[in-house]
């Protein structure tokens, strides 16, 4: 087997994972659950939780097709993880708590968790609601005084602190990897959860990551994964023995130009602090199809949270948008999409509404719907902005 690859050992990056964090979150509000297998996922209203008389659904005799948002450690044993539909769920841990998912909280938690890193190592990445990266290649070159000969173990201990930053800000644990490279710190942050913190050396990527299965490459998604077995690399290691053009034979010359990088933990993206979005969108998958005749009140109701959902993320965020756009998915999983550009941008919830009235207007409405979303793109920092009064949907 050929030598460990080298890498610059100038950076030290590290993946913050927060550990079950949906989970978590609820476990805050409701915490004599802790220790139990819950699962989060579902509609409001296909859960009746009561804290003062001990009530919590469970998911035993569950019926619908909502899908486990996320499940503690203790449901993760029973086989239950998320993305899976809560029926099947219900099969494998009919005991579980039923938790509806409220991802106002979530983010208010994110929030607070990234507020809580900044403030000890301002070079973040947001990554989601749930992880980030961080650059501490300038903390671990700060903290050089402080005794620590060896800079691996000063960034350990930054991590260690922005750990106990997190518990105390949030309550919430989370999972740190500190490797020279932000694909393997990816990787990293998951060998020691819940609440562990990885490091990874250029030299210790032959004895740790190597032995580990390919598909924990981020990047390497299941279809890629099963042509791999086929040709019987099941390990990073497997993958690192093969030579680049053979990938690039098999793989094609971008992808598996990267595969042969990745697999010998070669990456030198940047940790990017800040970037523009394209888009602010929100969307929701109804538990049961809702009809544009008989279900009009309930969609309008929710038609009109969700552009005031989107106008609420536009202000927060500080952007206003002119391509207002609609989503409907159908009973049939038909997904149909239309946008209007309006003159002046806006983050008004009411020029929102009537834009993606418009787009209604524009879609048939013959059938059951499953899903609706509205997005707002072309976004810009806000000046002054139009006003422009808004019209009722579904009328």
């Amino acid at each position: 087997m050929e030598s460990a690859p080298q890498i610059s050992p100038l950076r030290y990056i590290a993946h913050l994972d927060m550990d079950a964090f949906y989970a978590s979150v609820e476990l805050l509000r409701y915490p004599q659950l802790r220790g139990q297998p819950v699962v989060v996922g579902g509609r409001r209203r296909a859960a009746h939780n009561d804290p003062a008389d001990g009530a919590f659904t469970t998911l035993r005799g569950y019926t619908g097709r909502g899908v486990v948002t996320t499940s503690t450690y203790e449901a993760r044993a029973l086989g239950v993880f998320s993305a899976m539909g809560l029926m099947k769920a219900a099969k494998l841990a009919p005991d579980a708590v039923l938790l509806p998912a409220d991802f106002d909280s979530y983010r208010k938690y994110s929030r607070m968790f990234k507020d809580a890193v900044r403030a000890i190592a301002p070079q973040v990445e947001d990554r989601g609601i749930d992880e980030i990266y961080i650059d501490l290649t300038g903390p671990v070159a700060d903290s050089a005084a402080e005794g620590a000969p060896d800079p691996w173990a000063r960034a350990r201990a930054i991590a260690t602190d922005i750990q106990r930053s997190v518990r105390e800000v949030t309550g919430l644990s989370c999972s740190v990897g500190i490797t020279p490279s932000k694909l393997l710190s990816k990787i990293a942050s998951e060998l020691n959860k819940p609440g562990g913190v990885s490091v990874i050396r250029s030299d210790d990527i032959r004895s740790t990551v190597w032995p580990l299965a390919v598909r924990k490459i981020n990047g390497i998604g299941p279809k890629a994964n099963k042509k791999l077995e086929q040709f019987g690399i099941h390990t990073i290691g497997d993958l690192a023995q093969k030579d680049a053009d053979w990938l690039i034979e098999h793989f094609g010359r971008s992808y598996g130009a990267w595969m042969h990088e990745a697999a010998h933990g070669r990456d030198e993206r940047p940790v990017v602090t800040y970037s523009e979005p394209k888009s602010i969108s929100r969307e929701t998958t109804f538990e049961d199809d809702l009809h544009p005749v008989r279900d009009k009140a309930q969609l309008t109701k929710i038609f009109t949270d969700l552009c005031a959902r989107v106008a609420a993320d536009l202000k927060y965020k500080g952007y206003a948008g002119k391509t207002i756009g609609l989503k409907i998915r159908y009973d049939n999983f038909h997904t149909l999409t239309r946008d209007l550009t309006i003159d002046v941008p806006t983050q008004d919830a009411k020029v929102i509404r009537r834009a993606a009235g418009e787009c209604l207007k524009r879609v048939p409405l013959d059938r059951r719907i499953r899903l609706l979303g509205v997005r707002v793109g072309a976004l810009s920092k806000p000046g002054m902005l139009a006003e422009v009064h808004g019209m009722s949907l579904f009328d």
